[in-house]
């Protein structure tokens, strides 16, 4: 993994670093396997108790994910240098530098919202007509319109996605502001959209085999997919 110079805006890798990624992401998952479990039944406790409170509860669950991020690449970082991780570490990110990732949370709910306005205003009232509908032939009567509304969300959703990956490690870690943070993860994601790629395929194909024992595998998968933003972040901000 690159210990070289910071760069601010990222550096283009190789197609195959996105595998390894993941593969270094599992070196620091196994290394505290029990602690990572912890976390992440903690993690789904709390979003649960969010769920079951109406709007705000999501509201809070979507502004509060980068600062658990945040905390987690805390977590992450102690173990890739051969330190222990501490459970309490889950809520680093309320302590460290929460302003600049309640930030970000901030601005994604934001973005979020713009999305979907945009979706609406290009569709129409199509979309909720598409959801409202319950037999078959209204489905299919609507299906186009459905079409078109997922490919402009996943369209607009992409580049926000972009913005926020890496956005966490860079705040915690380089005292970034939200909107400087974003800005940096965004390029460092353009200039590396071929890794991303295999990096994408290996994390669907991971979460298709997680899934399929109840659930249960993404005690394991949900940690290495954490810990790969903080191995993506590492290798892709520093220089060989």
């Amino acid at each position: 993994m690159s210990s070289g110079a910071f760069v601010p805006h990222g550096r283009s890798v190789t197609f195959e670093d996105g595998w390894a990624w993941i593969a270094r992401a599992w070196t620091i998952f196994s290394r505290a396997a029990g602690v990572w479990i912890g976390m992440v039944i903690v993690l789904i406790l709390i979003y649960v108790v969010l769920a079951v409170v109406p709007v705000a509860g999501s509201i809070a669950a979507i502004v509060a994910g980068p600062v658990f991020t945040g905390g987690l690449m805390l977590a992450s970082r102690t173990i890739d240098q051969g330190g222990e991780a501490q459970f309490a570490q889950l809520f680093g990110g309320f302590k460290h530098r929460f302003g600049a990732l309640v930030g970000v949370g901030a601005l994604y709910l934001a973005g979020m919202a713009l999305i979907l306005l945009l979706v609406v205003l290009a569709t129409g009232t199509g979309v909720f007509a598409a959801l409202q509908a319950q037999t078959p032939e209204a489905i299919m009567a609507v299906g186009a319109t459905l079409v078109l509304a997922l490919l402009i969300f996943l369209a607009l959703l992409m580049p926000l996605l972009m913005a926020i990956w890496f956005a966490p490690p860079l705040i915690v870690f380089h005292e970034l502001g939200a909107v400087a943070a974003m800005q940096a993860s965004f390029i460092g994601c353009l200039r590396n959209m071929l890794p991303f790629l295999l990096y994408g395929i290996v994390l669907f194909v991971a979460s298709i085999i997680a899934t399929i024992p109840a659930g249960l595998g993404w005690l394991v998968l949900g940690p290495v997919t954490v810990a790969s933003i903080y191995t993506g972040y590492r290798d892709i901000y520093f220089t060989a």
